[in-house]
């Protein structure tokens, strides 16, 4: 009767924020709200964690259940987790004659051992789990890293070669325009020395020849003596008339006959 209508219950306290909550696992009277008041607090549940994280007064929490407090149905599953539920049970068996204490404490010993050991072994496979998904995370994200990198070389090598092209169109447009130019300069540099040859030798040629066209004064005197010669007027020559008078030779005068007119016919008698 009275560890059935005990009004203890051991039960979870919320705390934390909102989507991060975590419990306190406390005595509480069955009469008080849930995150109201509570007797003893006897251990910590935090769900976040993989594995669950969970700590307990062992002994204070089995003197409770032993003393008739009734677990939620959550903080029973707690309390067997963490073999609460199973010493009480080797304790009934050591009170019944089933066994004595030292053989209770030695399986209690196995039972604990082997479910550190499975807990141990969940907690090496979800680190296992852990460290696999983030070598595949980073191969992933080294294999887009590869790929953006090689991307973004063929952009700067394709940048580069368009910028060669560029440049060297440019140089060849600049180059056909300096041809025309370069083209002239050279036939100008070539034809400067022939042009400058040909004139020494027409110099030379006409220095050669101008010794030899030279007379001798002598010759030069006699010459031009004979031109004045023949360009001088002759002494015995006749005045020319002036040209009154050669008007008048020209009409018909005294000495000469003036032209015969036609004669007139007789007039018959």
């Amino acid at each position: 009767k009275n560890k059935k209508f005990m009004p203890a219950r051991i039960r979870l306290a919320r705390r934390g924020r909102k989507g991060f909550a975590y419990y306190h696992i406390v005595i509480a009277d069955r009469r008080a709200p849930r995150d109201g008041k509570f007797i003893e607090k006897v251990g910590m549940y935090n769900p976040n964690t993989n594995p669950a994280t969970i700590e307990l007064d062992f002994d204070k929490v089995l003197d409770w259940f032993i003393k008739g407090a009734q677990p939620t149905e959550t903080v029973r599953a707690i309390l067997s987790y963490k073999g609460i539920l199973y010493k009480k049970h080797l304790l009934e068996g050591v009170k019944k004659g089933a066994f004595d204490q030292e053989e209770a404490d030695k399986r209690f010993q196995t039972w604990l051992q082997a479910k550190e050991a499975k807990i141990q072994a969940k907690r090496d496979r979800i680190s296992d789990e852990q460290k696999e998904d983030t070598g595949k995370r980073l191969k992933a994200e080294t294999k887009v890293r590869e790929t953006r990198a090689q991307e973004l070389a063929k952009k700067a090598s394709d940048l580069v070669e368009k910028i060669r092209k560029a440049g060297d169109k440019e140089t060849g447009d600049a180059e056909a325009e300096e041809e025309p130019q370069k083209e002239a300069a050279a036939a100008d540099i070539a034809a400067t020395p022939e042009t400058a040859a040909s004139e020494e030798v027409t110099i030379q040629q006409e220095q050669v020849s101008e010794p030899e066209v030279q007379e001798k004064p002598e010759a030069a005197e006699a010459k031009g003596k004979e031109k004045k010669k023949k360009h001088a007027p002759a002494a015995d020559a006749p005045e020319t008339p002036p040209r009154d008078t050669e008007a008048k030779a020209t009409e018909p005068g005294e000495d000469e006959p003036a032209a015969s007119e036609p004669e007139k016919p007789e007039e018959q008698e």
